[in-house]
């Protein structure tokens, strides 16, 4: 009962640091800032604030197995020498 308690603090403690949070633009931030940081990364939790959307690779990588196939598909694009410019031409400037 104790462990219970002890995680219902923590997780109220955590929202409301999330919903006290703000993002240089106002309609960012956030509990999706949050996710995106969380379970993305640094750069698209800063990437989200700033005005882009998360890709849907980015998505698929929360799907247990599936995501062992897009981290590899990841892995060769990097391997293959991809940057942000080529993801900019191939989906646009709303991801990258």
């Amino acid at each position: 009962m104790k462990k219970l308690i002890a995680g219902l603090m923590v997780g109220l403690m955590l929202l409301c640091a999330v919903s006290t949070s703000s993002a240089l633009n106002e309609n960012r931030g956030g509990l999706m800032g949050f996710i995106a940081g969380c379970c993305f990364g640094i750069r698209s939790g800063a990437a989200y604030n700033d005005g882009k959307e998360i890709h849907w690779r980015e998505w698929v990588l929360l799907i247990p197995v599936a995501n062992i196939v897009f981290a590899i598909w990841n892995g060769v694009d990097g391997a293959n020498g991809m940057t942000s410019t080529d993801y900019q031409k191939a989906y646009g400037t709303a991801f990258f």
